[in-house]
C-alpha cells in the first residue's frame, strides 16, 4: 500500500513536469523565421566594416547594422532580441541554407550567381567600385590615372585586379592583408590609391583616426546593389522589402547613410527602389 502512494505521487510530479516543459515550449518561438515578434532573430553582418558592420566594444555599428534592426523592428524584434553573427563573404549561402541566420545585411551584392541560392530583399543601397585616394592628391582625376601607380586591395579581391585589366593596365597591384594595412600604406605614402566598393572605403576613411586624410575618387567604376538575404522561398522577402520601403519614405534611411559615411563626404545615390537591380 505504501508503495503505491510512492508511485501515484511520482506519477503526479511526473505529469506536472511534462505539462510545465509542454508549456514552456509553446512560448518558444523558433528563431524568428516567421518575422512575427517574439523570441529571438538572428542577422548576420559583417564584424570588421567599419561604417558597414563592426563589432566594437560598445557593441555592433554601421549603416547595415541600422539598417537591420530597423527591418528587425518592423518584423516585431527589439534590439535586445537581436542576435547579431558574424557572415564573411564566403559562408553568407552557407549560413542562410543551414539556417544559422534569419537574414543577412553585410554588404551583400546581388548577382545572377548568388540568386539562384538565395532570395534578396531590397536592394537597400546602391554602391560603386570606387578609389581612396589621400586628400591632398591632385593626380589621380580618373581611372586612368591610375597607370603605374600603386593600387591596393586586399589579398583574394578580384577589386584591383578589375581595375588592371579594364582601366588601368599599367597599374601596379599591391596586395595587403587588410584594408586597415592598405589605408596605412596610403597615408604613408606606400601606395597612391586603394579600391572596393565606395560604401566601405567611405566607412573607413569615416574613422576617427583617418577623418579628413583621404577622399573618395568618384569613379563609380561597378555597380554593386545591395541586398538582404533571405533562405530561398522565405517569406520573409516580403516582409523585409515592406520594412525597407517605410525606412526609406520616414527618413531613417538617409539618417543612416549620413551617420555612417557623411564624415567622409561620401555622395551616396538615393535609396534604390525595390526590385531595381542596376546592372
Amino acid at each position: 500500500m505504501k508503495l503505491r502512494k510512492v508511485t501515484a505521487a511520482s506519477a503526479v510530479v511526473l505529469a506536472l513536469a511534462v505539462t510545465a516543459t509542454a508549456c514552456g515550449s509553446d512560448n518558444k518561438k523558433d528563431s524568428g523565421s516567421s518575422g512575427s515578434g517574439g523570441g529571438k532573430i538572428t542577422v548576420g553582418i559583417k564584424f570588421d566594416q567599419p561604417g558597414i558592420g563592426q563589432k566594437t566594444p560598445q557593441g555592433y555599428a554601421g549603416f547595415d547594422v541600422d539598417v537591420a534592426t530597423y527591418v528587425a523592428g518592423k518584423l516585431g524584434y527589439k534590439p535586445d532580441q537581436i542576435q547579431w553573427k558574424e557572415t564573411k563573404s564566403a559562408e553568407r549561402e552557407n549560413a542562410l541554407s543551414r539556417g544559422d541566420v534569419d537574414f543577412i545585411a553585410a554588404s551583400y551584392s546581388i548577382t545572377p550567381a548568388r540568386q539562384q541560392k538565395v532570395d534578396f530583399a531590397g536592394p537597400y543601397l546602391l554602391a560603386h567600385q570606387d578609389v581612396l585616394i589621400r586628400a591632398d592628391d591632385t593626380a589621380i582625376k580618373s581611372p586612368s590615372d591610375l597607370n603605374s601607380k600603386k593600387l591596393c586591395s586586399v589579398t583574394g579581391s578580384t577589386s584591383a585586379q578589375n581595375v588592371h585589366d579594364k582601366l588601368a593596365p599599367k597599374a601596379q597591384l599591391q596586395q595587403y592583408p587588410t584594408y586597415s594595412a592598405c589605408l596605412t600604406g596610403l597615408q604613408n605614402k606606400a601606395i597612391d590609391a586603394l579600391t572596393t566598393d565606395d560604401s566601405i572605403l567611405a566607412g573607413y576613411a569615416s574613422q576617427a583616426a583617418f577623418k579628413g586624410k583621404f577622399k573618395l575618387g568618384g569613379f563609380k567604376m561597378t555597380n554593386e546593389n545591395y541586398g538582404i538575404g533571405v533562405k530561398k522561398g522565405s517569406d520573409l522577402k516580403a516582409k523585409i522589402n515592406t520594412a525597407l520601403e517605410a525606412m526609406v519614405s520616414d527618413g531613417s534611411w538617409q539618417k543612416a547613410v549620413d551617420k555612417n559615411f557623411g564624415p567622409a563626404q561620401y555622395k551616396n545615390e538615393p535609396a534604390p527602389k525595390i526590385g531595381n537591380i542596376v546592372s
